[in-house]
């Protein structure tokens, strides 16, 4: 079974999401952009996920996390939740 590890960040619109990409594509920290931004109670660990299957997150995130390049940044997603950043860390088929 395919198996994705991922962090992400996760705000109310679009804009932010956009500003803080646009903070790491120039060089600022995922982690610490998850930790003072990301409304995800994962942000207290930079916005780690651990290791997750297929289906177990919602199916807009899931997609990304096992069709994205591993290490790239991906986003914004909209989900149910808000407006996620998603990089994914290690993905095994």
């Amino acid at each position: 079974m395919a198996l994705a590890t991922a962090r992400h960040i996760l705000v109310e619109t679009e804009e932010k999401a956009l500003d803080l990409k646009k903070q790491i594509e120039e060089g600022a920290d995922f982690a610490d952009v998850a930790k003072a931004n990301s409304a995800c109670p994962s942000s207290r660990t930079g916005g780690d996920l651990g290791q997750f299957g297929p289906g177990m997150m919602v199916p807009e995130f899931d997609k990304v996390c096992f069709s994205a390049d591993v290490g790239s940044l991906e986003g914004p997603i909209k989900t149910q939740f808000g407006y996620h950043l998603v990089e994914v860390t290690d993905r095994t088929e």
